[in-house]
């Protein structure tokens, strides 16, 4: 018995020493990742700033060689902002647009709201199903010349936004689109802002996504950003620095290396014809973005085509973040459950050469440091506690490893948002600034183990099959304030 015990004990102290190496070299490794990608990110927003001191956005606003944008936004039951933002959208500063809203079968009043407001009446309309939906019911216009611009179609409900977005694409006229939500505030110019790396490179551009920001506190009035505010609440307000850090450093970083593979469905702007022969938005997918992008790519690579997939670090989309538990649980389960399975659809791109940087860089990292890293921070807690009730555990190495990581996450984000603002300087007040860099403090605390649990119930979901719907995300709407609008300074360059 005493033999048994010494081996069982020895056993469990290798296992211990093995596991405590693992996930030190394994925290070193992602750090080490994190500041690679923030350097290609400083020399990419570097870059960008430089192109555009020059920059003369009406040539592109006035010129016959700018392409045509058809803009795209999905509803299902946006009743409560859907006409505000509406007008954001046909206010736009471009020649040659159109906006093309697709009511994916709402059961609230999201189209009576859109009859009645802008005045719209069937017609006939020559729909060409080049990528399969759900039917189309019926396509709307408008009787007033004012909204020319606006294509209402009302179809079946698709159960996912990536069945409307393929419908939108199906009455799109023009060679790029731009996808986005309803309920995203688009900054007036932001067409001219995308659209310019379709036009500068030399190779062909297939996507260009930008920086999108928490509208949560901020002013708006009739779908325009009046001023940015931090958002009041602290679930919104987490997740403004989520996105800050993840859209300024991660992907202009990737984006500077050609490996980007995720233009967010809340603002991206993307070739037509690519998205058409690459079959278009996955409607059983519940990672678009990242599984378009990835097909994309695919088709590119397949076909021994050149190209670029871009992102801008200027926030030209803010949306409206979950500001409840129950909200916010739906989106980041969803979230997760669309890695794992984009990850599993697209299993033979992993360390695969053929794909190029896809293949053997952006692939591999989604797996070992997106994927795994919810499963290996469960597991070390784990292993931790059992480690500690058995008196086995070293505190003084648990301790160090625990604050290097803690220090690590808070000077990332930190720098982040100093040099966001210091960049574009989106906030009016540093007492602003300072209250997201203290938010810093206490997000790994409070904030990342909700992502860390909700990831692995996202996974959970797919590996159990359990259903998840697109679903409602219950607006809450914007602070309203009647005043001159006060633009970024970026935004209105």
């Amino acid at each position: 018995m005493m033999l048994l015990n010494f081996t069982i004990s020895h056993l469990w102290h290798q296992l211990q020493s093995l596991y405590e190496g693992f996930i030190f070299y394994y925290a070193a490794a992602i750090m080490s990742l994190y500041v690679i990608l923030a350097i290609f990110s400083a020399l990419a927003i570097r870059q960008f700033k430089r192109r555009n001191s020059f920059v003369d956005y009406k040539s592109i606003l006035n010129s016959p060689h700018a392409p045509g944008i058809s803009v795209i936004a999905p509803a299902y039951n946006e009743g409560a902002t859907i006409i505000d933002n509406v007008h954001s959208l046909l206010t736009l500063n471009y020649a040659k647009f159109e906006v093309i809203i697709v009511n994916d079968g709402s059961t609230d009043d999201t189209l009576e709201k859109l009859i009645r407001e802008f005045e719209l009446v069937p017609v006939k309309f020559d729909y060409q199903e080049r990528i399969v939906t759900r039917p189309v019911k019926r396509v709307f216009r408008s009787t007033n010349p004012a909204y020319s611009k606006l294509i209402v179609v009302d179809k079946e409900n698709g159960k996912s936004k990536a069945d409307a977005s393929n419908a939108g694409i199906n009455v799109a006229s023009y060679p790029l689109f731009l996808c986005t939500d309803v309920d995203c505030i688009i900054e007036k110019n932001t067409l001219l802002h995308m659209v310019k790396p379709f036009l500068e490179e030399k190779i062909r551009v297939i996507a260009v996504g930008a920086t999108i920001r928490i509208a949560n506190s901020c002013e708006v009035d009739q779908g325009v950003l009046l001023r940015v505010i931090p958002p009041k609440k602290l679930l919104p307000r987490f997740q403004e620095l989520e996105y800050i850090r993840s859209f300024l450093l991660g992907r202009m970083a990737w984006s500077q290396m050609n490996g980007l593979i995720i233009v967010s469905g809340g603002l991206g702007l993307f070739d037509k014809e690519i998205v058409i022969n690459a079959g278009g938005y996955d409607h059983t997918s519940f990672a678009e973005d990242m599984e378009m992008i990835t097909r994309m790519r695919r088709y590119m690579e397949e076909n021994k085509l050149p190209y670029r997939v871009r992102y801008i670090p200027n926030s030209q989309c803010w949306t409206e973040g979950p500001a409840t538990l129950k909200v916010f649980s739906k989106q980041r389960t969803r979230w997760a459950r669309g890695l794992i399975q984009c990850l599993h659809v697209h299993r033979r791109v992993i360390g695969n050469p053929k794909y190029g940087i896809m293949g053997l860089l952006t692939y591999p990292y989604m797996v070992l440091f997106e994927w795994m890293a919810p499963f290996l921070e469960l597991t070390g807690l784990i292993f931790y506690l059992v480690s500690g009730l058995s008196g086995t555990i070293n505190w003084t190495h648990a301790l160090i490893l625990l604050l290097y990581v803690y220090s690590f996450s808070v000077a990332i984000t930190t720098i982040a948002v100093l040099w966001d603002q210091l960049t574009f300087k989106y906030y009016d007040s540093v007492w602003q600034v300072m209250g997201l860099c203290l938010m810093a403090i206490v997000e790994p605390i409070l904030y990342h183990p909700l992502n860390v649990f909700f990831s692995i119930r996202g996974n959970y979901f797919y590996f159990t099959g359990k259903k998840l719907a697109w679903g409602n995300m219950s607006r809450q709407g914007f602070a309203r304030r009647q005043a001159a609008p006060v633009q970024p300074s970026e935004a209105s360059s």
